[in-house]
């Protein structure tokens, strides 16, 4: 029979119950104890909801309470000495590393923590020293929720990270020079005890999640796969069988490196179906393969029907028995259930599948290839009804929308001068000091905020009520921005939900969820907007608001907005069209927004696009050519209608772009922010190898953390930033936007950084 398996569950259930959990620990309202047990229940629900579904091969380890890859940098042993000298316990310890930690006289900042692979979910970076070593936990956590699922009647599949994986997505710490790779031969025997426990407690198979796989990797990294599983397959019985798991892309160029005597071999047959017959050709002759047909990062229903022809090319090949159909990554990137969407219309909801559908999808493809379509025909039949709908919809369609983007021109990519002559403009109009200080854009969302946001949302107090609160939250906004001297200011984004909801919201071509919520670190969720049609701006969307705090302001307000390529990253997008067409309708719309702000008096506009790394294909080549072209055009075509004396500003987090500068250059932004708190300045090198030409803010302070930075902490960061750029390039500003700290850490940091630069402006003004 052909097998159904999830690679991996969403952890934070189906209300939050774990942002919840966590966030009332880190507040001191919930027990450490009380924690655990709800991690527990939802661990035990999930299992419940995958084996209610009439899957096979059901995940465990895929729980964290933060994050997976945090999770093994503890159980193996890696964690560095800063946290594991603080006298911390084991779950405070992990949280540190996390989020950092600043009390009991514990002062440590957390580990750098960058996108998993070119999704929106962020991992903890494996951090290693020149002497590491490693050992295994006493209490594995592979091992621990086994036994627990097991106790609870349920046979799961554990999930690990696979040692080339954990070693190649890892990096020195700072002042060390150890390649990761060098330290298989350490790593491996820890990975040997892990799996010889998992064997004794009765695991039989073991999901082992190698996705570098996808890359282009160094010799050395590739060459380490060989002996790392043959060393695995020397153990024999003593270990469970292993399924050897890739995702987010094609292995084709790497199957030199797939390990010969593994047990089964998973591949992301959604992502690029064109490998099937290349990797099938390539596995052993008694391999199982396992078809990643259902999408584990997108929403719209499976196409049953082209999943089962998938799975029944594999099973001509080899047989019933040794195929597995699942998800083509784990389910994490998905919303918990469409159950919950009480609110969406009807028609649009009938296309959507969230984990809890996908689990039943799963079992469905399986039986149709196992025992005949005819044995789920009423599935099958409403599947495609689903799928006709859809592409007959017009709403999918807008040609007015097609229309506009049919007559855009080459010099709607342009600004109208080159930077020399606009920065001379712009100084001359806003004035501003050597080493001008300002934040990313957001400001903390107080439970006040969200309070009259939800009342709003329930008509419990009106429109007019609300806009008259959000204008004294601005008000407020501007005093302490007045009190912490900074030099440009923000609004602070009080009525925005989310930076890409809030303007799908104001789009024609976007559907919404209430309860549709997807991590994307931590216990930081992100309810993802849903295009399901071409995309226009039928009014303006921030001007008010902007207009509003530039009348209470006594210094440049920055008008914020999302960017197109962010706005469709940070989406669920279609998959009928491609993103490149997207991505244009979304600068057409934005560009219209940008104008209108500029006409409005905001001299500065700030239009974001964090997402742009990571909507980066994982490979070189001409696929990576193309995105970076229409995601340049992209963002050009939605700022090159102002005037040169506006400003534009454009911001990077976990931006490693240092092997595609020219595309961050070709983007022709004023000023550029990026990360850089928690990455040692290597970012900054490229601006001097490249002889960037344009203005620079690299953050000063990892806003992730409530860790408040020291003002001579600031201040050496800034002096390391001098070593690369020139102080008339050179923004002062925190890594990202505030939203999610509190006010008070927040003053104390911003005070420390407005400090730190009025201390380098006093030394280099003359």
């Amino acid at each position: 029979m052909v097998q159904s398996a999830i690679l991996g569950f969403p952890r934070m259930g189906v209300n939050r119950d774990l942002k919840k959990a966590t966030e009332a620990y880190w507040g001191g309202k919930v027990s450490q104890t009380d924690l655990l047990a709800e991690a527990k229940r939802l661990r035990l629900a999930h299992w419940k909801i995958q084996k209610d579904a009439g899957v096979n091969i059901i995940p465990s380890n895929d729980f964290a309470l933060y994050d997976q890859v945090l999770c093994h940098i503890q159980d193996f042993g890696a964690v560095p000495e800063r946290y594991s000298s603080s006298n911390l316990d084991t779950v405070d310890e992990y949280f540190a590393m996390g989020r950092g930690h600043q009390k009991g006289g514990v002062d440590v900042p957390s580990l750098e923590m960058v996108k998993w692979f070119d999704s929106n979910y962020h991992y903890v970076k494996p951090t290693f020293q020149d002497n590491q070593t490693f050992k295994l936990t006493s209490n594995p956590k592979a091992v621990v929720e086994y036994n627990e699922a097991k106790e609870a009647g349920i046979d799961t599949r554990p999930v690990l990270v696979g040692p080339v994986s954990f070693l190649h997505l890892g990096k020195a710490d700072r002042g060390q020079t150890v390649d990761p790779i060098d330290l298989l031969d350490k790593l491996l025997p820890v990975y040997e005890e892990l799996l010889v426990q998992l064997k004794a407690a009765g695991a039989e198979t073991v999901q082992i999640d190698e996705p570098v796989l996808v890359f282009d990797l160094p010799a050395k990294s590739k060459a380490a796969f060989k002996p790392a599983y043959e060393k695995f397959a020397s153990l024999g019985d003593k270990i469970p069988k292993l399924v050897f798991t890739t995702y987010f892309g094609d292995i084709v160029h790497n199957l030199d490196a797939l390990p010969k005597d593994i047990y089964g071999v998973h591949v992301d047959l959604v992502r690029n179906p064109e490998q099937l017959e290349t990797v099938l050709g390539a596995i052993g002759p008694n391999a199982i393969f396992s078809a990643g047909v259902v999408d584990g990062r997108n929403i719209w229903k499976t196409n049953l029907k082209r999943a089962i022809e998938t799975a029944e090319t594999a099973i001509q090949r080899l047989g019933k028995d040794r195929v597995i159909v699942a998800t083509s990554s784990s389910l994490l990137h998905t919303p918990h259930t469409l159950a919950s969407e009480k609110k969406l219309d009807p028609e649009i909801a009938d296309w959507f599948s969230f984990a809890c559908e996908k689990a039943t999808e799963i079992s469905v493809i399986a039986k149709a290839v196992t025992d005949g379509p005819a044995n789920v025909r009423e599935a099958l039949e409403a599947n495609a009804k689903s799928m006709q709908a859809r592409a007959t919809s017009t709403r999918t369609n807008n040609p007015a929308v097609k229309d506009r983007q049919a007559k855009i021109t080459g010099e709607d990519y342009n600004r109208k001068s080159e930077f020399p002559v606009r920065i001379d403009q712009q100084q001359k109009k806003l004035k501003l000091p050597l080493f001008p200080t300002t934040t990313i854009g957001s400001f903390p969302q107080t439970k006040e905020i969200r309070l009259h946001r939800s009342k709003l949302t329930k008509g419990e107090i009106s429109i007019a009520e609300y806009d008259r609160f959000i204008e004294k939250e601005i008000e407020d906004n501007v005093k302490i921005q007045d009190e912490l001297d900074l030099d440009v200011y923000v609004h602070g984004e009080p009525e925005r939900n989310d930076m890409v909801q809030f303007f799908g919201e104001r789009f024609d071509g976007y559907a919404f969820t209430t309860h549709a919520w997807v991590q994307s670190y931590g216990s930081r969720c992100v309810r993802p907007p849903i295009i399901v049609g071409d995309i226009s701006r039928p009014a303006p969307m921030t001007v008010k608001e902007s207009k509003y705090a530039v009348s209470v302001a006594k210094k440049p307000m920055k008008g914020m907005l999302t960017g197109p390529v962010t706005c469709l990253r940070w989406s669920f997008p279609r998959d009928d069209v491609h993103q490149s067409v997207q991505a244009e309708q979304l600068a057409l719309a934005l560009r219209d927004e940008v104008v209108d702000l500029e006409k409005a008096g905001i001299d500065v506009i700030q239009v974001d696009e964090p997402a742009l790394r990571e909507g980066l294909p994982l490979r070189a080549g001409e696929e990576r050519t193309k995105y970076l072209d229409w995601a340049v055009k992209a963002f050009r075509l939605s700022t090159s209608g102002v005037e040169d004396a506006t400003q534009i500003h454009s911001h990077f987090c976990y931006s490693e772009f240092q092997d595609f500068f020219y595309a961050i250059a070709a983007l022709d932004a004023d000023v550029l922010s990026i990360e850089n708190s928690k990455s040692d300045c290597k970012l900054l090198k490229v601006f001097v190898d490249e002889a960037y030409p344009r203005h620079i803010g690299p953050g000063v302070y990892d806003i992730h953390s409530p860790r408040v930075p020291s003002e001579q902490e600031i201040k050496d960061r800034i002096e390391e930033m001098l070593q690369y750029l020139k102080p008339e390039q050179l923004w002062i500003d925190p890594d990202c936007g505030l939203k999610t700290r509190q006010w008070k850490e927040t003053k104390e940091a911003l005070t420390n950084m407005v400090n730190a630069a009025k201390y380098f402006r006093a030394k280099y003004t003359k």
